[in-house]
């Protein structure tokens, strides 16, 4: 019996009415009733006006929790670094801690997904994709505190993951809490939810056109009016927000580039080709890796714990070298750092990333893949720079466009890369070689049958779901009988 099939009237195996210690039971187990997901089959469409201002609504909320997240998230990170610093001047004691920490927030963190929800697992993006496309069910509104906490342990903790993918699975889950609470039927309901992931995104990089076109070109591949005035509305709403909150700067604020040449065209392009290769070996790396971790049966609280023991190693030697990797891009948007030293940053930084989402808790892919993005497209750069330095352009310009390269290689979204990269950036000027780069990396990715990472996330979570609906539904009748039994 599976969850939607299970008591879909409220009442427990026997036909009474739940109890409260039994809905409690419900919560605590990761329960998923469905009743009003079926009930919502049959109630007819909402009109423009008031869908739109639900959409507004959905953006308000989501970019007052995001930008919250953020915030959090900030202060997670600064302690994390007096933590390490502090580690450093205290001997033995201070290595233990800068391990034990990261391991215990790891550990904690993944035992989070796999007892209460496991579809805060990741990113949530793919998830959140299935959800608009009518392939899942809505999640459950314990996902908003689960993931949000979640998310703090784990990219505060160290591990190398990013804001965005939570942000979205928060937007979808406020969403899902204002449709059911609105009483929205299911096509409506799923179009609010897409505007929630696009408000998510908006908030976690002060992004509105990158969070309504990532929305409209990935999530939905397609530009309806009704889906498109929602998604534009709450990306504007949640935008208002994040900078009543947050602030407006650019989240990587550079001097403006200088204008490219015809001369620099095939520099450019050199980029996008190394970076369409290297998005290839991303996904494939990944995947690779999540299969093998899908088909272990070693626990995934003690291997989450490992993954982060060796993220504190790390941090304990270089403590900006963990976490989401904002400082690092950002001196490689800068242009510092020698070709040795960031081919080292590379290695190190791919290697983690792999490792961080394996841990299996929230977390994103966005922010770790601009570090690898921007380090590669600067190494570029620096070499084209030291053998052509009278025509190859500024390796940090460089650098820009080989963030979105690799975003759009990994991701198959080039348009979102583009955009998203200028919004971040401000580097309008360069919107003619991101275009060109961007084009070299999808075209390598699409001649190798690169398969998009969350076309290729939600394959494997589809295949997950059965499974984590099964152990759910077990621990919940076990610890419903047991509560039936007590006297």
């Amino acid at each position: 019996m599976t969850n939607s099939e299970h008591d879909t009237n409220g009442r427990n195996g026997s036909g009474h009415p739940l109890t409260r210690r039994e809905r409690i039971i419900r919560w605590a187990t990761g329960y998923h009733s469905l009743e009003w997901w079926n009930e919502a089959k049959e109630r007819p469409s909402m009109s423009m006006v008031p869908l739109t201002i639900t959409a507004v609504m959905v953006g308000l909320g989501t970019g007052i929790i995001a930008s919250l997240f953020r915030v959090c998230l900030e202060h997670a990170e600064a302690w994390r670094t007096t933590v390490f610093e502090w580690s450093q001047d205290h001997g033995v004691i201070g290595v233990i801690v800068a391990i034990v920490a990261p391991a215990v927030l790891a550990m904690v963190g993944a035992a989070m997904v796999r007892h209460l929800e496991p579809v805060a697992e990741g990113s949530g993006i793919p998830r959140v994709e299935a959800i608009v496309k009518g392939n899942a069910n809505p999640t459950h509104m314990r996902l908003l505190p689960i993931k949000f906490i979640g998310g703090l342990m784990s990219i505060g903790g160290g591990l190398a993951l990013g804001r965005e993918g939570p942000s979205v699975h928060l937007g979808a889950s406020v969403a899902t809490i204002l449709g059911r609470t609105y009483r929205n039927n299911r096509a409506d309901l799923r179009l609010l939810i897409a505007a929630g992931a696009a408000s998510g995104l908006t908030t976690a990089f002060s992004a509105p056109l990158a969070g309504a076109v990532f929305v409209l070109e990935e999530l939905v591949k397609r530009f309806e009016a009704r889906m498109t005035v929602a998604v534009l509305s709450a990306s504007g709403a949640a935008y208002s927000m994040a900078h009543i909150i947050v602030g407006d700067d650019h989240v990587f604020p550079l001097p403006e580039p200088a204008p490219p040449t015809l001369d620099n065209g095939p520099f450019f392009l050199i980029v996008g080709l190394v970076a369409g290769f290297a998005g290839l070996l991303y996904n494939r790396t990944l995947m690779r890796t999540l299969a093998v971790v899908d088909a272990s049966t070693f626990p995934v609280e003690l291997r989450a714990g490992m993954i982060g023991a060796a993220i504190g190693i790390v941090g304990y030697l270089g403590p900006n070298l963990v976490g989401g990797g904002d400082s690092l891009t950002m001196d490689a948007l800068m242009g510092r750092g020698t070709v040795m030293v960031l081919l080292g940053l590379l290695v190190l930084r791919f290697i983690m990333a792999i490792g961080s989402y394996v841990a299996l808790t929230p977390g994103g892919l966005f922010a770790p893949m601009l570090v690898l993005g921007a380090e590669l497209g600067l190494i570029v750069g620096l070499v084209c720079h030291a053998l052509f330095p009278q025509v190859a352009p500024d390796p940090s310009a460089m650098a820009i466009v080989g963030m979105a390269a690799l975003f759009a290689a990994s991701v198959g979204a080039p348009v979102t890369g583009l955009v998203l990269t200028t919004e971040m950036t401000g580097a309008v000027v360069l919107l003619p070689p991101l275009l060109g780069a961007c084009a070299v990396a999808m075209f390598i990715a699409v001649i190798f049958k690169c398969r998009p990472i969350y076309d290729a996330l939600g394959l494997r979570s589809a295949r997950n779901v059965a499974k984590n609906a099964a152990a759910i539904e077990k621990r919940t009748n076990q610890a419903m009988q047991a509560e039936r039994r007590r006297p």
